[in-house]
């Protein structure tokens, strides 16, 4: 995703290709798509689909930094967007959440480093990533992919006193449980 409704890629050749979109809506709508073809195309999805929407602004972040999102989440079915499981987006609070906590899922954790203020962006994420075979009681179906539609509209980076190698030391690397949506969102704090 470039400014300006272009979006550029790579083809099978390397060969490089710019779109430019007659709106803003069209290329996000058509990034959405290439990110949900992604999906399709992969016999099995291991890993997190990441597609940028808006790049926002700023230094992009990192485990340790504090982020409140606004965020929409729907099961994938049918090879596409099903039923709308878990949204903010209409509601006065945004979602608080500290990366590298442990406090949201797995795909999330890892799908949203290196995003931005004012950035905007779609992420497919298997079940190992997200709630895995218990799923979520009565909202998310046990092994369900799940996509999110994620828009970073407050970040604090975390204070620049970690330790001597200059790498903070955070509960990522550490197995977390899954936590589990209360009625009012991800609950983060």
């Amino acid at each position: 995703v470039q400014p300006n409704n272009y979006s550029t890629f790579y083809d099978d050749q390397r060969q490089n290709w710019s779109i430019m979109f007659e709106s803003e809506k069209a290329a996000i709508d058509f990034s959405k798509q290439v990110c949900i073809a992604k999906c399709n195309s992969s016999p099995v999805l291991e890993s997190i689909l990441c597609q940028d929407l808006l790049l926002g602004e700023g230094q992009g972040v990192e485990g340790g930094d504090s982020l409140e999102v606004a965020y929409t989440g729907w099961l994938f079915q049918n090879n596409g967007l099903g039923q709308v499981f878990d949204s903010n987006v209409n509601k006065d609070k945004l979602l608080r959440l500290k990366l590298g906590s442990g406090k949201v899922i797995k795909g999330w954790e890892e799908g949203m480093m290196g995003m931005k203020k004012g950035g905007r962006r779609y992420l497919i994420i298997p079940p190992a990533l997200a709630y895995g075979a218990q799923g979520v009681a009565g909202r998310v179906p046990p092994d369900s992919t799940l996509v999110f539609e994620v828009d970073v509209r407050r970040v604090k980076l975390a204070k620049e006193c970690s330790g001597s190698d200059g790498l903070s030391v955070s509960s990522r690397d550490s197995p977390a449980p899954s936590p589990v949506p209360s009625s009012d969102g991800f609950s983060a704090d």
